[in-house]
């Protein structure tokens, strides 16, 4: 049975565990090191939100056949699709040089090897092995990966915190106090939902259906209520364990960094060093080799939401599954946006505080984004008579409030 179950889940699992890249990481380490437990509540809230969102681009890329940029085409004009594009492409890129980054950081903690050689390496090896492996190899290797999660799990628990003042602080909410709370509320917006995601999961409905061999569009097109079905548990199973991980990464850096006033880390290998005298060296362990194998998850995501968003503006052929020749404009835009990811590294950033801010980044961009989404899946026409449900557009319609009034109070509060 579990057999079953695992073989059935795909594109939720993998954007869910991408979810809690090295960027999420960060931004929850940022918010259990800045507040401690105060912000717990959100890793339930966001957790149906992420899942709403989710499955309504995952049904727009079954539905039409496309990804989300082409079916934007349908309803916005082009310049407003080249700026989006371009703006995801930079933020994306940003993402990528810091998840990098944090990733070199991390292991030159574990093995004394400089970090830029990490990063060299770490972004070959994905850009490689993006462009080369078909995308079933792929997204069955980024399914496996996402199980490195679990180490965050572990190091909560090998804590043993005061289970009854964690479940008040998760299930009671507490609004923040002053602009850098409000901060890093909507970076754990955006880096929940973040713009990529989007993107990503609508594209891999499509490359999902052609490595069944549906290659065309009208073989594409429209989607059964089981498989409909189908997407929501793999999504629901994706997005919870993702939000458990957060859970879990605000809880272990609150009862440790939080606890002894170590309120404002640097780069990641700051936040696992720290970690060490607090929670055992076992405990920093998990948190090194979690965050770089969540890296490698996620930096195929980013630089490749990027491209797909780039090639569907400008109609060019793309597709993880194509090989170079057929798709290169598709495949130059994801090496290029791992290779500058690359440079950005030597540029000495603040590791943690790079991360920090293209989370809220992402969370000032997404509610415009999210307004898109919401109205392309009602569009019954676009959606060919299988338009999002009525508690799907109401969820996802909240999702998008809250992330403007949260972006609103960050410059006025």
């Amino acid at each position: 049975m579990l057999r079953n179950l695992w073989s059935s889940l795909g594109p939720g699992v993998v954007t869910g565990a991408a979810d809690d890249d090295p960027s999420g990481i960060a931004t929850y380490s940022v918010a259990g090191a800045q507040l401690g437990t105060t912000l717990l509540w959100t890793s339930l809230i966001t957790w149906p939100l992420m899942a709403a969102v989710q499955s309504m681009c995952a049904r727009i890329g079954m539905v039409t056949g496309h990804g989300l940029t082409s079916t934007f085409r349908t309803k916005f004009p082009r310049s407003v699709l080249i700026g989006v594009a371009g703006l995801l492409m930079i933020a994306n890129t940003i993402n990528i040089g810091a998840d990098l980054t944090g990733m070199g950081d991390a292991m030159e903690l574990l093995t004394n090897v400089h970090s830029h050689l990490w990063v060299i390496g770490f972004g070959l090896l994905i850009a490689w092995a993006t462009i080369r492996l078909r995308y079933i190899v792929l997204a069955n290797a980024l399914k496996w990966l996402a199980l490195v999660l679990f180490a965050y799990v572990v190091t909560a628990i090998r804590l043993h915190p005061d289970w009854s003042s964690v479940v008040n602080a998760a299930v009671i909410p507490r609004l923040p106090h002053g602009r850098a709370a409000w901060a890093t509320l909507v970076a754990i917006l955006g880096t929940t939902i973040s713009p990529y995601l989007f993107f990503w999961q609508a594209s891999q409905e499509v490359e999902e259906e052609k490595s069944i061999g549906r290659h065309t569009l009208v073989e594409r097109r429209g989607a059964t209520p089981a498989e409909i079905l189908n997407r929501r548990i793999d999504i629901g199973v994706g997005t919870f364990f993702s939000n458990l991980v957060m859970f879990f990464i605000v809880l272990t850096t609150a009862l440790t960094l939080h606890a002894h006033g170590m309120t404002a880390p640097r780069t990641s290998k700051e936040v696992a060093l720290a970690l060490r005298p607090l929670a055992g060296r076992f405990s920093a362990l998990l948190y090194t080799i979690g965050l770089v194998g969540t890296g490698i998850l996620a930096i195929p995501t980013l630089a490749g939401s990027a491209a797909y968003a780039l090639a569907e503006t400008f109609h060019w052929r793309e597709g993880i599954d194509e090989i170079f020749p057929k798709a290169r404009r598709f495949y130059v835009v994801l090496a290029l946006s791992i290779l500058a990811g690359i440079s950005m590294d030597f540029a000495n950033l603040n590791a943690i505080k790079t991360l920090y801010w293209t989370a809220v980044i992402n969370g000032l961009l997404a509610p415009f984004l999210l307004l898109g989404i919401l109205i392309v899946a009602s569009d019954r026409r676009i959606m060919r008579g299988q338009p999002s449900s009525r508690l799907g557009q109401i969820t996802v319609g909240l999702t998008t409030a809250a992330m403007f009034v949260a972006a609103v109070a960050m410059f006025v509060v």
